[in-house]
């Protein structure tokens, strides 16, 4: 039997990747397919280029009992970074903002980086949320003082794979700061340009809430590879993240996705309670032709893993939360590519 391309991608609609419980053409892992009579050959994009196991093997079956006559997996390195690094070593900056607080942006940040790392790539996240910085704490990093090497230059923290920035590592506990624009900017820039990141694939930057001085300043200061929006389901929340929306399509930032926070409450009968809303993310984002990345439960363990200073993807990465974030993480690479693929390099 001749298997087109079409029956080969509706063949591997049924394949999953055991580990995130998803199938690896919503997941983004499909880098190429070529269907040529009974012969099919498909290429997988992963993290490294390592393949996950049984993966191959559940490809190859998929596909015989789909008709195919012969099978040839291979596997690609995931994701394709951009020609030009955003700041030396950098290979790919990605902001993550929202319109208001309390949408559990930092903590869809920090599970973002830690599911990054957890799936081997060289990560780093800048803490700009410079009134109410949080990721010092949700990586147990807090109370830590950055240093400086012989240059002058900032060295990160480090933990559970990942190269942290907060400005609550420069300040005293508590201390509440005043700053205004021309010091914001100067501060992003040090932290930024004078931080000693090495070789990372991914910097995450956590921006503050709302369309002020740091969102502008970051635009200015780098090449954003794109944007990740955060929200609830609610309309409030939604009204303010599409005035995110629309300051990074003014500044030319690339929008990568949207995870939907607090999406729902899991009931013990296997239900769900929409607290805030059913569907917001999902009408917005095909409004505006975004896709969302995840819908995050409210789970009690993803609180307290983030008071407990170990990301939830780190702390119990089985968690339905916990894995919902590690699609989207995935997912977010899969963006990453397709972005570097359609940007032009700077002459």
């Amino acid at each position: 039997m001749a298997l087109t391309r079409e029956d080969a991608l509706a063949a591997l609609g049924r394949v999953a990747d055991r580990d995130l419980s998803a199938d690896v053409v919503s997941l983004g892992m499909v880098a190429g397919v070529e269907a040529d009579g009974g012969a099919v050959r498909v290429a997988l994009a992963v993290p490294g280029g390592r393949a996950p196991d049984g993966l191959a093997a559940d490809v190859e079956a998929a596909l015989t009992a789909a008709g195919a006559a012969a099978v040839e997996v291979t596997f690609v390195p995931s994701p394709t970074f951009p020609s030009q690094e955003p700041l030396p070593g950098v290979r790919s900056v990605v902001a993550v903002g929202s319109g208001k607080g309390g949408v559990g942006k930092s903590t869809v940040a920090a599970n973002l980086a830690a599911a990054l790392a957890r799936d081997g790539l060289s990560v780093g996240l800048l803490d700009a949320d410079i009134y109410g910085p949080s990721q010092g704490k949700m990586f147990g990093v807090e109370g830590r003082r950055l240093m400086a090497d012989e240059q002058k230059n900032i060295v990160p923290l480090k933990n559970h794979g990942v190269k942290v920035i907060s400005i609550a590592n420069l300040v005293e506990e508590g201390q509440a700061l005043t700053w205004r624009g021309p010091i914001l900017h100067g501060t992003l820039t040090q932290l930024l340009k004078q931080t000693v990141w090495g070789d990372l694939d991914v910097l995450l930057v956590d921006l503050p809430p709302g369309t002020g001085d740091v969102q502008l300043s970051l635009a200015q200061l780098v090449t954003l590879t794109g944007m990740v929006l955060v929200t609830t389901p609610q309309e409030v929340a939604l009204a303010d993240v599409k005035r995110a929306y629309t300051m990074a399509r003014k500044t030319h930032v690339p929008l990568l996705g949207i995870v939907e926070n607090m999406s729902y409450y899991p009931l013990p009968d296997g239900g769900r309670d929409y607290l805030f809303g059913e569907g917001g993310a999902d009408r917005w984002g095909a409004e505006v032709g975004l896709d969302v990345l995840a819908h995050v439960p409210i789970a009690k363990p993803l609180r307290e893993s983030g008071d407990a200073g170990a990301p939830l993807v780190v702390s119990d990465p089985s968690d339905p939360a916990a894995v919902e974030l590690r699609r989207a993480a995935r997912k977010l690479l899969r963006r990453v590519s397709e972005e570097s693929l359609t940007s032009l390099p700077m002459a």
